[in-house]
């Protein structure tokens, strides 16, 4: 049969495609472009949106296992619900789910707390799936470069509480290991969940040293502004998705997302190694950015 991976041209779609490669399974990519997608060798693409069901079902068809990430949108909750449904009738036999580190927790973050309400909907429905609760992308620092260079500060206001972050080459092994042991499976499988975490407690402060040690020059912390932080944010993105990133990265100040040691212990026998660390990027990163 055959594994249907959602948002395969994204971040973290194209990842676990990578990590799918050479594991003798067959792989469609969902997207809504299948003429212009670039995918890795093997994969067919197939035309579907999450936001039009009629689209899901046709793409579910001789599929036994499904990736679900559902977009970061306004109606993201309903996409991922509808989504899961066609899934069902579908007949689909095994699910990875990616949600969120802390979405049980974080009830003011709105995509927090509708990928945690997909969660409860797997749990209801005892739906065969895994869930996999991925921390801060530790990659989306790679949007730092220019600050990071130019005016020798760290950016995002993650506070002093600490954060788990997550290398996403690890998301995609983690799902890739999943999917694959869900679908060569010859029965349904029970639920599974997952915290995708990396090995450290990660501070602003605590970053910034990193990034001075890795480019060799004083880096600082830019602060703990959020009203700056939401203004700078609505440039480039929808109001909406700024008020609710300036909510996420409050409960970062307040609360934290550190992982427990279980947590970390449970994903390193996953993938079979321990998880990538943030000074290990930030060292491949710097190394890269010198080459120019």
């Amino acid at each position: 049969m055959t594994i249907l991976v959602s948002g395969s041209t994204g971040t973290i779609g194209a990842q676990v495609l990578a990590h799918l490669q050479g594991r003798n399974v067959d792989v469609r990519a969902l997207t809504r472009s299948p003429e212009t997608a670039q995918l890795p060798a093997g994969v067919t693409a197939v035309r579907g949106d999450l936001a039009d069901p009629d689209s899901v079902r046709a793409a579910l068809q001789g599929v036994s296992t499904l990736f679900l990430l559902a977009p970061n949108v306004a109606d993201e909750l309903t996409q991922a619900m509808l989504t899961l449904t066609v899934a069902r009738e579908a007949g689909v036999k095994g699910i990875v789910y990616l949600s969120v580190f802390g979405g049980e927790a974080y009830a003011d973050v709105p995509h927090f707390a509708g990928k945690y309400t997909v969660e409860r909907m797997i749990e209801a429905l005892d739906l065969p799936a895994t869930v996999l609760r991925p921390a801060y992308f530790i990659q989306n620092d790679l949007r730092q470069k220019d600050l990071l260079l130019t005016a020798g500060t760290y950016g995002p206001p993650i506070g002093a509480k600490g954060i788990s972050m997550v290398d996403i080459r690890d998301i995609g092994e983690a799902a890739a290991i999943e999917l694959v042991r869900r679908e060569q499976a010859p029965t349904p499988l029970g639920r599974e969940t997952y915290a995708l975490v990396g090995p450290d407690s990660l501070t602003g402060e605590g970053i910034a040293s990193i990034w001075s040690e890795a480019l060799g020059r004083a880096i600082r912390y830019g602060g703990d502004d959020l009203v700056v932080m939401e203004q700078r944010t609505k440039t480039m993105l929808p109001a909406w998705l700024a008020l609710d990133l300036r909510l996420m990265f409050a409960r970062y100040q307040a609360d934290g997302a550190v992982a427990t040691a279980d947590d970390i212990a449970r994903l390193t026998r996953l993938l079979g190694r321990a998880p990538r660390s943030y000074a290990a990027f930030a060292r491949d990163a710097a190394a890269r950015w010198a080459k120019g």
